[in-house]
């Protein structure tokens, strides 16, 4: 932290640099709850998560907070109001909610038996997102304690459902609007470009992910008996997913571009300055070369490009030894990452009827049906907006380099529904790390990261408290 900070933040700094053992122990304690929303059986411990994560809010010093029901998991809400009505309010978003763990034995330690090693923190949820959530928790009681005051209004969300397409939330945050007002939210659920490059995401793709259902015979055939003269659901579907996208990466589905907000010139000059390690990148991705839509680097097509991609496919018998038959159905889930202004309905049905147009050539097959799933809008973010200038300015005292904006490849929905519902700019300031393995085995969290992103979510606090008025 410079000098030129406020004496209460580096007050509250200091203050949180004394806790940081307590702080690490009880995010261990959190990440110790298997609050998967994808599962029924993990209900209950989704519900222990929030009551938990309730109890903490209380006991850093914030007002108001209560576990809401929503029809699915719930949300914590919690609130510190008193810094006046002039004040600027900020809402803060997170999710206590987590991936499924499996593949459990490609885990070095198990996935709810938070380890410390190495120098980071190793379990699932560990950066996505509850030690991210877990870093303005931290802040705000350490600010709270040193000082007992605050110098925003501050409002805090953590949904349950995020990991399973934030189901609930649209209407909830609409049904709670008045409650949620604020004038900027802060999300910290993304990653930096690495320890030493700090940045702020500029840009988050949105979301359309579908299940796709090919049916051809009544049920399932002998393949000896009837293989060769009737149609294979599980190659037609093989044909149709492979038609979605040609040789040089460009997806063919008819009308997919329309919208697509392209990056200008200047906007692609200032990408390739951000500096991405392609060879880093490999290393992550735990292959030798990168393949894409041509004429795009790779930095573009992960977070300026569109896409479509095959997450799962089934059909027929898949268990131990033969078993020769020629199934009725076969089955594939795909998601679409998608970029500004495309619409995840739109694209969705654009989807189902190529899908559908193609299949009436095929003779044999008799329905082809695609459900969507879940999804979400894509995001830009105004970066001259006061709280983008004042997360930057925190990030830089914090961590001693000014960040670089960014665009991200992954989806959060519900900053698309803030920006709708609560007429409010999102931060995008996260904390995690290109190597920290979100949704695969051996994810991890940095405790450096955690240490800094404290520091600098106090900063940033002070930060924009000082742009009211400007």
């Amino acid at each position: 932290m410079t000098n030129t900070a406020p004496a209460a933040a580096t007050a509250a700094i200091e203050r949180a640099r004394a806790e940081r053992d307590v702080t690490r122990e009880q995010l261990l304690e959190f990440l110790r709850i298997p609050s998967v929303s994808t599962k029924p059986e993990h209900a209950g411990d989704c519900r222990a998560a929030a009551d938990w994560l309730a109890g903490q809010l209380l006991e850093a010093g914030l007002d108001g907070v209560s576990v809401l029901e929503t029809g699915g998991h719930p949300v914590v809400y919690g609130e510190w109001l008193h810094a006046g009505a002039d004040a600027q309010t900020v809402l803060v978003y997170g999710h206590y909610d987590v991936q499924p763990p499996e593949p459990n034995e490609e885990w070095t330690t198990p996935p709810f038996e938070p380890t410390v090693r190495d120098g980071a923190i190793y379990a699932r949820g560990a950066a996505d997102d509850k030690g991210q959530l877990w870093i303005h928790v931290a802040a705000l009681r350490a600010m709270l304690a040193e000082g007992g005051t605050l110098p925003v209004n501050v409002k805090l969300i953590f949904e349950g459902e995020e990991e399973s397409g934030s189901e609930h939330l649209d209407a909830f945050v609409a049904r709670e609007a008045e409650r949620l007002a604020c004038d900027v939210v802060v999300v910290s659920d993304t990653h930096m470009l690495s320890a030493e490059r700090p940045s702020i995401v500029a840009s988050l793709r949105g979301m359309a992910y579908c299940e796709i259902e090919v049916r051809g015979p009544a049920y399932d055939l002998h393949s000896g008996t009837f293989g060769g003269a009737v149609r294979n659901p599980a190659e037609a579907l093989v044909n149709l997913l492979a038609a979605c996208k040609n040789e040089e990466g460009h997806i063919t589905i008819p009308g997919f571009y329309d919208d697509v907000i392209e990056p200008t010139v200047e906007e692609r000059r200032q990408m390739l300055e951000i500096g991405f390690d392609d060879a880093e990148f490999r290393r992550d991705a735990g292959v030798e070369k990168t393949w894409g839509e041509l004429g795009w680097t790779v930095y573009e097509q992960i977070g300026a490009r569109p896409t479509f991609e095959i997450n799962g496919m089934w059909s027929g018998y898949t268990g131990d030894g033969a078993k020769t038959v020629l199934p009725g159905v076969a089955n594939a889930k795909v998601s679409m990452r998608l970029v500004a202004d495309q619409d995840w309905d739109r694209i969705s049905a654009s989807l189902e009827t190529y899908l559908q147009d193609m299949a009436r050539d095929m003779r044999g097959i008799e329905s082809v049906q695609v459900t969507k799933l879940h999804g979400g809008r894509p995001v830009l973010v105004d970066t001259s907006h006061p709280a983008m200038q004042a997360a930057s300015r925190a990030l830089e005292q914090t961590f001693g380099v000014a960040p670089v904006y960014t665009r991200e490849g992954g989806s959060i929905p519900v900053v698309a529904t803030f920006t709708t519902e609560l007429q409010a700019p999102t931060v995008l300031m996260g904390f995690g790390l290109p190597d920290d393995r979100l949704h695969s085995p051996n994810e991890k969290f940095a405790l450096r990261q955690l240490e800094l992103g404290i520091e600098t979510s106090i900063a940033f606090w002070h930060e924009f408290a000082a742009t009211a008025g400007a």
